[in-house]
């Protein structure tokens, strides 16, 4: 266990109702910004960012149409940190591979990812426009190959960009089910800052995802402390 740590914190924070930002800002983001966010995540997202162990980069895997990742951009901005956002997605929806159209419409699944990455760079480039995310079009178990190996990437946007180094905190959105979502686990600690945190979307109990069973996992971690479950698990 990370000495102090739950001394600084006294204990994880396990609220019975969801805790919530109230921002005029971001009301108005999530009415233009398609994505999937829980209000709760946002509250655990500012705790994170207020308590950033250092000035390495903050990491998001899966982004889809950049509503959690202008979030972190924002909420980086409202408390002064210039953290550098990195994140990754490949654009293949789970349940949606080797599919042809979108249910009964007229559009191919290949042209709705089209779609749904160039939302992505549209709303990053307006609403993040301070501190513009870097974004590998990779899986995330390529893009931290990519990292392990201190490799230097060209992002969607076109910008060369350095990867590897420590992490200062990771927002964990890419494929939910157990075995992926238990590889970004193990990938990020490679790299995680002490002090820092990992966030787990869907990870709340009885998620139909099947994370319940990895939050058991790290919960019996000795190198991480459950922060809090809002309702989803956030680790230091």
């Amino acid at each position: 266990m990370i000495s102090g740590i739950k001394s600084l914190y006294h204990g994880a924070i396990r609220y019975t109702s969801t805790r919530t930002v109230s921002d005029e800002y971001i009301d108005w983001l999530t009415l233009a910004n398609a994505g999937m966010l829980s209000k709760g995540n946002i509250y655990a997202m500012r705790f994170a960012i207020q308590h950033l162990p250092s000035t390495s980069p903050v990491v998001e895997i899966g982004s889809f149409c950049g509503l959690s990742t202008n979030v972190i951009s924002y909420l980086l901005a409202t408390q002064e940190k210039e953290n550098k956002i990195i994140t990754c997605d490949k654009w293949m929806f789970e349940g949606a591979e080797g599919l042809g159209q979108v249910g009964n419409s007229q559009i191919p699944h290949g042209q709705y990812r089209d779609y749904v990455k160039a939302a992505y760079m549209n709303n990053v480039d307006f609403f993040s426009k301070g501190n513009k995310p870097y974004t590998i079009e990779e899986f995330s178990d390529d893009f931290f190959e990519s990292w392990k190996n201190d490799e230097l990437r060209v992002d969607v946007f076109e910008r060369e960009i350095q990867l590897g180094g420590k992490i200062s905190f990771c927002y964990i959105d890419g494929n939910h089910t157990y075995d992926f979502a238990k590889r970004d686990f193990e990938n990020v600690s490679q790299h995680l800052d002490v002090g820092g945190c990992i966030l787990f979307d869907d990870s709340f109990d009885m998620n139909p995802f099947g994370l319940t069973a990895l939050m058991k996992e790290i919960m019996k971690d000795e190198r991480y402390v459950l922060v809090m479950r809002n309702p989803n698990y956030m680790f230091k």
